[in-house]
Protein backbone atom coordinates (compact mmCIF):
# COMPACT_ATOMS: atom_id res chain seq x y z
CA UNK A 1 0.00 0.00 0.00
CA UNK A 2 2.86 2.31 0.84
CA UNK A 3 4.45 1.74 -2.62
CA UNK A 4 1.16 2.48 -4.32
CA UNK A 5 0.84 5.78 -2.42
CA UNK A 6 4.35 6.85 -3.44
CA UNK A 7 3.74 5.88 -7.06
CA UNK A 8 0.46 7.79 -7.11
CA UNK A 9 2.12 10.88 -5.57
CA UNK A 10 4.89 10.76 -8.19
CA UNK A 11 2.42 10.44 -11.05
CA UNK A 12 0.37 13.40 -9.82
CA UNK A 13 3.40 15.67 -9.25
CA UNK A 14 5.22 14.83 -12.54
CA UNK A 15 3.12 17.14 -14.78
CA UNK A 16 3.82 20.03 -12.42
CA UNK A 17 7.58 19.37 -12.49
CA UNK A 18 7.76 19.38 -16.29
CA UNK A 19 5.32 22.24 -16.89
CA UNK A 20 6.51 25.01 -19.22
CA UNK A 21 5.72 28.66 -18.61
CA UNK A 22 3.15 30.06 -20.99
CA UNK A 23 4.29 32.33 -23.82
CA UNK A 24 3.51 36.02 -23.46
CA UNK A 25 1.81 37.66 -26.39
CA UNK A 26 2.94 41.25 -25.72
CA UNK A 27 6.52 41.39 -26.97
CA UNK A 28 8.15 44.71 -27.62
CA UNK A 29 11.08 45.08 -29.97
CA UNK A 30 13.02 48.12 -31.01
CA UNK A 31 14.92 48.41 -34.24
CA UNK A 32 18.10 50.44 -34.35
CA UNK A 33 20.25 50.82 -37.45
CA UNK A 34 23.59 49.04 -37.29
CA UNK A 35 26.57 50.04 -39.41
CA UNK A 36 29.16 47.36 -40.11
CA UNK A 37 32.46 48.30 -41.67
CA UNK A 38 35.16 45.94 -42.78
CA UNK A 39 37.39 44.78 -45.55
CA UNK A 40 36.04 42.34 -48.12
CA UNK A 41 38.22 39.26 -48.39
CA UNK A 42 38.23 37.69 -51.81
CA UNK A 43 38.98 33.99 -52.17
CA UNK A 44 41.18 33.12 -55.16
CA UNK A 45 42.26 29.77 -56.62
CA UNK A 46 45.35 28.64 -58.48
CA UNK A 47 46.09 25.24 -59.92
CA UNK A 48 49.50 23.72 -60.46
CA UNK A 49 52.02 21.12 -59.32
CA UNK A 50 53.60 21.02 -55.87
CA UNK A 51 57.34 21.70 -55.97
CA UNK A 52 59.94 19.31 -54.60
CA UNK A 53 61.24 21.80 -52.01
CA UNK A 54 58.78 22.94 -49.32
CA UNK A 55 60.16 25.40 -46.72
CA UNK A 56 58.64 25.38 -43.23
CA UNK A 57 55.02 26.72 -43.14
CA UNK A 58 55.09 27.40 -46.89
CA UNK A 59 53.54 25.60 -49.84
CA UNK A 60 55.44 26.07 -53.10
CA UNK A 61 53.38 25.48 -56.26
CA UNK A 62 54.50 25.56 -59.88
CA UNK A 63 51.43 27.32 -61.23
CA UNK A 64 50.00 26.62 -64.66
CA UNK A 65 49.64 30.32 -65.52
CA UNK A 66 52.98 31.70 -64.47
CA UNK A 67 56.66 30.92 -64.77
CA UNK A 68 57.83 31.54 -61.20
CA UNK A 69 56.60 29.25 -58.45
CA UNK A 70 53.84 30.63 -56.24
CA UNK A 71 54.41 30.65 -52.48
CA UNK A 72 51.51 30.28 -50.09
CA UNK A 73 51.65 30.72 -46.32
CA UNK A 74 50.35 27.79 -44.29
CA UNK A 75 49.24 29.37 -41.01
CA UNK A 76 48.03 26.55 -38.78
CA UNK A 77 47.18 22.98 -39.70
CA UNK A 78 45.42 23.89 -42.97
CA UNK A 79 42.97 21.63 -44.72
CA UNK A 80 44.13 19.28 -47.47
CA UNK A 81 41.25 17.51 -49.20
CA UNK A 82 40.91 14.94 -51.97
CA UNK A 83 38.54 15.31 -54.95
CA UNK A 84 35.63 13.90 -52.94
CA UNK A 85 36.15 16.44 -50.13
CA UNK A 86 37.62 13.99 -47.60
CA UNK A 87 40.47 15.20 -45.36
CA UNK A 88 43.93 13.92 -46.37
CA UNK A 89 46.28 13.22 -43.44
CA UNK A 90 49.49 12.58 -45.40
CA UNK A 91 51.84 15.26 -46.70
CA UNK A 92 51.53 16.57 -50.23
CA UNK A 93 53.96 14.62 -52.40
CA UNK A 94 56.20 16.53 -54.84
CA UNK A 95 54.70 16.65 -58.32
CA UNK A 96 51.09 16.25 -57.15
CA UNK A 97 48.49 18.29 -59.06
CA UNK A 98 46.78 20.57 -56.58
CA UNK A 99 44.31 23.45 -56.46
CA UNK A 100 45.04 26.08 -53.79
CA UNK A 101 42.25 28.26 -52.36
CA UNK A 102 43.83 31.32 -50.78
CA UNK A 103 43.39 34.96 -49.80
CA UNK A 104 45.77 37.79 -50.60
CA UNK A 105 46.80 39.41 -47.33
CA UNK A 106 48.95 42.13 -48.84
CA UNK A 107 52.45 40.72 -48.70
CA UNK A 108 51.57 37.02 -48.70
CA UNK A 109 48.91 34.54 -49.78
CA UNK A 110 47.24 32.73 -46.87
CA UNK A 111 45.94 29.25 -47.67
CA UNK A 112 42.32 28.44 -46.82
CA UNK A 113 42.43 24.88 -48.14
CA UNK A 114 44.16 22.70 -50.74
CA UNK A 115 42.48 20.12 -53.00
CA UNK A 116 44.48 17.25 -54.49
CA UNK A 117 43.34 17.10 -58.12
CA UNK A 118 44.82 13.66 -58.90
Amino acid sequence: MKETSILLACLLSAPLAFAQPSETKNKQTTAEPITVTGKTIQMTTEEGVSASYQPLNTLVVREDRSRPAGRYVLDGPGHVLDKEGKVVQTRIRPGARIRVYYMNTGTSRAVDHVVLVD
